[in-house]
């Protein structure tokens, strides 16, 4: 900790549920208001890591064969993933309401 601003948005978009690494994409676009693009780079790279560190793993569950291609892969995150994220998420909750002490986020032209 803390987390890139590419892990915190990937573990943030496997919080609801599995996807593939298209779906983490599309899921950080939509989220984010397209103010966030993740590059297949980045994301691949950071999900080996994230696997490695045991914050993610791949799924064993794929959805009907009709629907899905068969050459992706899912992912869902860990019990240690889950604790992570969540961690994160107050560390970053607790530098907002510092900024909104110091009357830094109200009138913003």
């Amino acid at each position: 900790m803390p987390l890139t601003p590419a892990v915190f948005h990937i573990l943030l978009a496997l919080t609801d549920k599995e996807r593939h690494g298209y779906g983490i994409m599309q899921e950080v676009t939509r989220r984010t208001n397209s103010q966030v693009h993740m590059g297949p780079g980045t994301l691949y790279g950071s999900i080996k890591r994230m696997m490695a560190d045991g914050l993610l793993e791949e799924s064993g569950t794929r959805p009907d064969p009709d629907l899905d291609d068969e050459r992706r892969r899912y992912y869902r995150l860990t019990d240690f993933g889950q604790r992570v994220v969540r961690a994160e998420a107050r560390r970053l909750e607790q530098l907002v309401s510092i900024a909104q002490m110091k009357h830094l986020l109200q009138g913003e032209a």
